[in-house]
């Protein structure tokens, strides 16, 4: 799994779940967002100010996909 931690575009390397954390990639942080029913950070990181979102829920990623 070492290879997932070279993939993973998030830089919240304080998260306990981040792949440089473990050996077991993204699987947790899926894992995680999948039960809170959250989208991941680093599909965030992809639109221009999702740093300003009021959430990390579906309905905030969609809102700011239609912003866009």
């Amino acid at each position: 799994m070492e290879k997932s931690a070279e993939f993973c575009t998030c830089t919240n390397l304080k998260c306990p779940i981040h792949p440089t954390k473990h050996d077991k990639g993204c699987t947790p942080c899926i894992s995680k967002n999948l039960r809170l029913k959250e989208i991941p950070n680093c599909f965030f990181d992809l639109i221009d100010n999702a740093e300003n979102r009021s959430g990390d829920e579906f309905k905030d990623f969609a809102e700011l996909i239609l912003k866009k």
